[in-house]
């Protein structure tokens, strides 16, 4: 039997496919633009009223990330993950690993959500997605050999149970506001409140508190408080998304699009083989609809009044709007693969690609020096719009520094930790003069 420690390596550089990595580089620097909001503002990802700035170049900054990158970044990014994991599999079992290409694959995935765990706990950040990765991982090794036609069907029915289960929170959450007025209608006749509507009222004067100004400044001090005053005080949240957030949301939202980016990958779709004109129709089909369905949710909500029945109601077309403009980033990334011009930036894109894994939790050391109190202390401090300034920062320095880190290494440092615990096996790092 072949020695797994020896014989299975992890890709060349001449093995990668330039355009998943380009993607993968596009889809990193992209999550920045929604993820910085969590970041640098309390109760501000989805709502703009709670913080950060409604109006203005804040509510403009709002309106373009909520229509062209909530939810379509992290879908492509549990794309890009699901291709990932396929050609890991793939090229073990050609190599004749057998059941140790398994071995490296758990193991694998087993650091990869230590790495979650060290992130959300140590590094502060509460909407990190490696964990959930790794579990969701878990799950879609099973489905590696099925044909594309398959997985989309699978897919599309992961979508359907998530939109199932937001149909039936929509219903409660119609319900549950019929329960207040009630309420207050009761107080203003004189009427005892039920039980049912005693639950409903403090559950609502709960909500109304935490987007007031005085949680949003209690959220801000305990950001700004040293280093382990912050660990101490994200915890409990971390703890609570950890539990939620596999079954409630990464079924439907993660592992749907892992194999979904398993399907594309096998019609060679990711691979940029496909002609100009199938990308480019595939560009207007999937910003046609997922722009139209964004646009629709987008207006239901500022109608709304940024309301929680409008935010709600906004959420049942939620995966319809997201994976459609996914849709259309895929092949207008595609595109600009095949095109050749700007040859330097599709390198220096597709070096932040080979680096994803350090760039990502590059992020949240950045934001955890910028906005909490084991650095500068600036939680709390930018407009939305203002935050964008940090974000092409950021963007500007992994530009230049993942190229020149490759240059002399051959992973990145984190990628480097990854690889050889998963296989077990110091590969050396630098790269051979």
């Amino acid at each position: 039997m072949p020695d797994l420690t020896t014989s299975y390596t992890p890709l060349k550089p001449s093995d990668r496919i330039q355009s998943l990595d380009i993607m993968r580089g596009i889809v990193l620097l992209g999550i920045l633009l929604m993820n910085i909001n969590g970041m640098g503002l309390a109760g501000a990802y989805e709502d703009p009223t709670v913080s950060g700035g409604a109006t203005g170049w804040s509510l403009y900054t709002w309106i373009t990330t909520n229509m062209l990158f909530e939810g379509t970044m992290r879908a492509l990014f549990s794309l890009l993950f699901g291709v990932g994991m396929f050609i890991f599999m793939d090229r073990l079992e050609k190599k004749g690993a057998g059941i140790n290409a398994a071995n490296i694959y758990f193991r694998r995935l087993t650091w990869l959500l230590v790495f979650g765990l060290i992130h959300c706990y140590l590094l502060l950040w509460v909407g990190e997605i490696l964990y959930n990765y790794a579990l969701m991982g878990f799950l879609a090794f099973s489905f590696r050999k099925m044909l594309p036609k398959k997985l989309i069907t699978i897919a599309i029915f992961l979508f359907l149970g998530g939109t199932l289960w937001t149909y039936a929170d929509y219903r409660n959450d119609i319900k549950f506001n019929q329960d207040v007025e009630l309420a207050d209608n009761y107080r203003l006749e004189g009427k005892e409140l039920t039980k049912e509507l005693k639950e409903a009222d403090e559950k609502w004067e709960k909500r109304v508190y935490e987007r007031s100004p005085e949680a949003i400044e209690e959220h801000t001090t305990n950001m700004r408080k040293g280093y382990f005053g912050v660990v101490a005080f994200l915890a409990p949240i971390n703890t609570h998304y950890n539990q939620l957030y596999p079954y409630r949301y990464d079924l439907w939202d993660v592992l749907s699009m892992m194999l979904l980016g398993m399907a594309l990958y096998k019609m060679k779709i990711l691979s940029a083989e496909k002609s100009y004109r199938f990308y480019g129709l595939m560009a207007i089909v999937g910003y046609g609809i997922g722009l139209a369905v964004n646009f629709y949710e987008t207006k239901l909500i500022i109608d709304g009044n940024f309301s929680m029945l409008a935010f709600s109601k906004s959420f049942l077309t939620y995966d319809l709007g997201r994976v459609f403009v996914a849709i259309g980033h895929i092949a207008l990334i595609m595109l600009f693969c095949k095109i050749s011009i700007l040859k330097w930036l599709k390198h220096a894109l597709a070096a932040v690609g080979k680096m994803a894994l350090t760039n990502y939790v590059m992020h949240s050391i950045f934001a955890m020096f910028i906005f909490t109190g084991a650095g500068f202390g600036l939680f709390g401090t930018f407009q939305r719009h203002e935050l964008l300034y940090i974000v092409f920062s950021i963007w500007v320095f992994q530009l230049i520094i993942s190229p020149i880190w490759l240059k002399y290494y051959q992973f990145g440092p984190l990628e480097w930790v990854w690889r050889n615990l998963s296989y077990l096996k110091r590969h050396p790092i630098k790269k051979e003069r």
